[in-house]
């Protein structure tokens, strides 16, 4: 147990950090944008970058799918075989969003329920953004390899590198030049872009491993074509419906007004500071337990999953307890609006219990990714959004708000029950005891 959390600290401190950078970034564009004098900046990118996330972040199986093989590939050419055949995977989707985001933009905007005031905004903030998919995409697919390689500290240096970049350019396009949403999208633009020339290099080895054997020959190493996209699939539906889930409450928040819009936008923010720091031992997860699966040793899987989950659970806490201690400050520093604060510290407490009830969902995520169960994280996340979340929302409405809240509480607590009741039948089972 002491070998294995050993090593969780060592993978997982680099991730937490990268992870945390990503809400922190998100964090420093709503703060930015929540102090300027009109709340429709805010709403507008909120709307565009929840879309935005159900587009991105539906292709997220290219990080994933990516780790869970690359954990377990055998060796070096099979894991050079494996970048190759990814890397073309995200170039091919990123060249289908190029043609088809821009015309398809107004009609998912409208899904969002944008309104007329906001919809030009939101527009012109999304298409400026569609531009860095190839970027986006491909940083996906090296973070995935380098983490199943357990090189956590480049995803690390890439995050680090795309967000100060992001916060700098934030700075002189909102504040200095003064084009506030628009500004924001090219900041973000420009800095994916660069994160993503920081990514290539990180691969550079395995890349010159890729030209000596000649592309052909790569590409008949690792895993079969079919048995990735297989995968990745199943990935895709499972990352579709959790992204559906925060792409329907952003939706629901709009019909509540623009300032209930903006408030719930800052609480989501501040949800994914938790999350994402929490995905950091799911990060480690993945590594291991693709190692494990690698070896067919039950009880290193078996000693990994429980070091995990005592780092989770212990993070967990100690996220809550900040939530709830800084609640003051975290509401100042996050926006000077009368209105916008006192519908954000209305329901603030939502937010100081949601780290505990998702810890079990992001730590059980990245098992099942690293043993390459996808087919049942795909089912678990259709479970828990069409019998849990939808139902629930539907039965509170009346609730306004504290209903939207209570259903997605809900969903996320029901995600952990789902994949805990099916883990020894879909980890454990291949893997027997000696």
């Amino acid at each position: 147990m002491q070998h294995a959390s050993r090593r969780i600290r060592a993978l997982s401190g680099p991730m937490i950090l990268a992870n945390l950078s990503v809400p922190l970034l998100g964090i420093v564009d709503t703060a930015i944008l929540a102090h300027l004098d009109d709340s429709r900046y805010l709403s507008a990118v909120a709307i565009s970058s929840s879309l935005l996330a159900f587009l991105y972040w539906g292709f997220g199986f290219l990080r994933m799918g990516t780790t869970g093989a690359s954990a377990q590939a055998h060796n070096h050419t099979e894991s050079a075989g494996l970048l190759i055949k990814a890397l073309t995977l995200s170039g091919i989707i990123a060249i289908f969003i190029l043609f088809t985001g821009h015309s398809l933009s107004h009609i998912g905007l409208s899904l969002m329920n944008a309104n007329d005031s906001l919809m030009p905004l939101a527009q012109s903030y999304l298409h400026i953004r569609l531009y860095s998919a190839p970027a986006v995409l491909g940083t996906y697919v090296v973070v995935g390899w380098q983490i199943g390689q357990q090189q956590t500290r480049w995803p690390l240096a890439i995050a680090l590198t795309s967000n100060i970049i992001n916060i700098a350019l934030d700075y002189v396009f909102v504040i200095k030049l003064n084009h506030y949403s628009d500004g924001a999208a090219v900041a973000s633009a420009i800095s994916e872009y660069c994160g993503f020339g920081l990514a290539l290099w990180s691969v550079r080895s395995p890349l010159k491993h890729i030209s000596k054997l000649g592309i052909s020959h790569a590409w008949a190493q690792g895993p079969k074509l079919k048995q990735l996209l297989s995968s990745n699939f199943q990935l895709f539906i499972r990352t579709a419906a959790l992204l559906f889930s925060f792409a329907f409450f952003t939706a629901q928040s709009a019909t509540l007004g623009q300032n209930q819009l903006a408030a719930n936008a800052i609480l989501i923010q501040l949800m994914m500071i938790s999350a994402y720091g929490l995905d950091g031992f799911a990060h480690a997860a993945e590594a291991l337990i693709g190692e494990a699966y690698k070896r067919r040793d039950r009880a290193l899987l078996i000693t990994t999953c429980l070091a995990c989950a005592k780092y989770c659970a212990i993070t967990a806490v100690m996220a809550s307890a900040a939530l709830f201690i800084f609640k003051s400050s975290i509401i100042g520093v996050m926006t000077d609006l009368p209105a916008v604060g006192q519908l954000v510290r209305q329901y603030y407490y939502w937010i100081i219990w949601l780290p505990l009830l998702c810890a079990p969902s992001y730590l059980l995520d990245g098992i099942y990714i690293g043993s390459l169960k996808t087919q049942t994280m795909q089912w678990c996340m259709l479970f828990c959004v069409s019998a849990v979340y939808l139902p629930l929302w539907a039965v509170t409405q009346n609730w306004g708000n504290q209903g939207l809240w209570f259903a997605f509480s809900a969903f996320n607590l029901a995600r952990g029950l789902s994949l805990a009741l099916l883990f020894r039948y879909s980890i454990l089972k291949n893997l027997p005891p000696r």
